[in-house]
């Protein structure tokens, strides 16, 4: 038998023996506030490293490791999707008996959620899965699945045409503004991509970018992103327009060193001012990974911006650590910023928590006066969403910015900044 054939029949084994299906369990412990008054600080902040104990116990053919004070995550390989609900099951008997902690006998309840995937699902793709199920496990509190499927037919097509769409010139990008709140001055802006499909017509990226991740797409689109930013950077230049221009970059991206090279190589030899937003999620997923090859974008100069922040599992011993320079809250916090009583405090005290950490504050979706003045009173420093301007494409973003209409703001501005400041100061 010859080295080739060798080489074949090993590759054909291992496809062949591998699990067709991987999941993801987040296990919580429900009841850490109570169990933290009673044992104390110090030996509640053990107390995960016990339930991942109980758990490699319960679970032997199990990856268990803590990823906060009260989170475990698990990772399985299995051959049917159906074992997640077995396997979460196991993990929750595992919990009936209660934990001995320190010579005594302490009840955990636990919170459960999972995701299941095949082999094309990425890791980021599967933890982000499996914390929507962990939210809705909060709330309904009971166990709860998400199940990823495998690329389908029509996924497949589109991932083919999205391959040749970058050649051929069908993707264009918008852009929203960032307006400084205080100054009222327009200081950058976010490139959102759009695919200007022949036949479709235009396509938003909620329904590519998964498709782009999953078909090892990505990178490519990514990079096309990044130069063509470089490029409207110049023409805006040229315009008499210094604005930054921020890019998504997808979690998967954080740990492929191949992109890190070039993205860095492209920006360096540019004289554009870039940003790079990443959500928190990707993040944490590769903390080690994200971390160093953010700072190497931060050493050339990129500005990087934490996205989203707030709708997923949220770990300030990496917020602290990461050389971000903006952070942005989640719009599911804003929109809700007039009719809340809770979501106010919650942004307040975010942005208090990004200022100790030298941080400006971005929020997003911010679509009413009230809103705008709220989050002016509250110290945030920029603010992005409807209110300001849609994402508009390149030539209108330029008469955007020449016409200045984000100054366009009606006495009703100005009035609920006046009535809002004065009860947000009795409060």
């Amino acid at each position: 038998m010859d080295a080739s054939a060798s080489t074949a029949e090993l590759i054909h084994a291992v496809a062949h023996t591998r699990s067709p299906c991987r999941f993801h369990v987040l296990v919580e412990a429900a009841n850490f506030t109570y169990l933290r008054r009673y044992l104390g600080c110090a030996r509640a902040d053990v107390l995960v490293q016990d339930m991942v104990d109980r758990l490699r116990l319960t679970l032997p053919e199990a990856r268990a490791r803590a990823i906060g004070r009260n989170l475990v995550e698990l990772d399985v390989e299995g051959d049917v999707p159906e074992q997640l609900e077995t396997l979460m099951a196991s993990a929750c008997r595992g919990f009936d008996e209660p934990l001995d902690l320190d010579g005594e006998p302490h009840r955990v309840k636990i919170v459960i959620a999972g995701a299941v995937g095949g082999w094309h699902t990425d890791e980021v793709t599967l933890a982000e899965e499996a914390e929507r199920a962990l939210a809705k496990a909060r709330e309904y509190d009971k166990p709860v699945t998400q199940a990823i499927e495998a690329l389908p037919h029509d996924a497949k097509k589109l991932a083919e045409e999205l391959d040749l769409a970058i050649d051929r010139g069908e993707l264009v990008l918008f852009y929203q503004p960032k307006v400084h709140a205080r100054r009222q001055e327009i200081t950058s802006a976010e490139a959102l991509i759009r695919w200007q499909h022949p036949t479709r017509g235009l396509i938003l990226p909620g329904d590519f970018i998964p498709v782009a991740e999953q078909a090892q797409l990505i990178r490519r689109l990514t990079l096309w992103t990044i130069e063509q930013a470089i490029a409207d950077s110049a023409k805006l230049h040229n315009a008499g327009h210094d604005l930054r221009l921020f890019v998504n970059i997808s979690g998967q991206l954080l740990s492929d060193d191949l992109f890190v090279a070039n993205a860095c190589r492209m920006v360096a030899g540019s004289d554009a001012a870039l940003g790079f937003e990443v959500t928190e999620t990707s993040v944490i997923r590769d903390p080690e990974s994200a971390i160093a090859n953010l700072q190497r974008f931060a050493d050339i100069g990129i500005r990087v911006a934490i996205d989203d922040y707030g709708a997923g599992l949220s770990s300030l011993a990496y917020l602290k650590q990461l050389p971000a320079r903006e952070l942005k809250i989640d719009k599911l916090f804003v929109t809700q910023l007039t009719s809340s009583n809770r979501d106010p405090l919650i942004v307040r005290s975010t942005i208090d928590l990004a200022h100790a950490l030298d941080m400006e504050v971005v929020a997003e979706g911010v679509e009413t006066h009230a809103a705008l003045a709220l989050l002016t009173v509250m110290g945030c420093d920029m603010i992005q969403g409807f209110l300001i301007s849609r994402p508009i494409a390149f030539d209108a973003f330029v008469t955007f910015l020449r016409e200045d209409r984000h100054r366009r703001a009606p006495e009703v501005t100005r009035d609920s900044f006046n009535r809002l400041a004065a009860t947000w100061k009795r409060g």
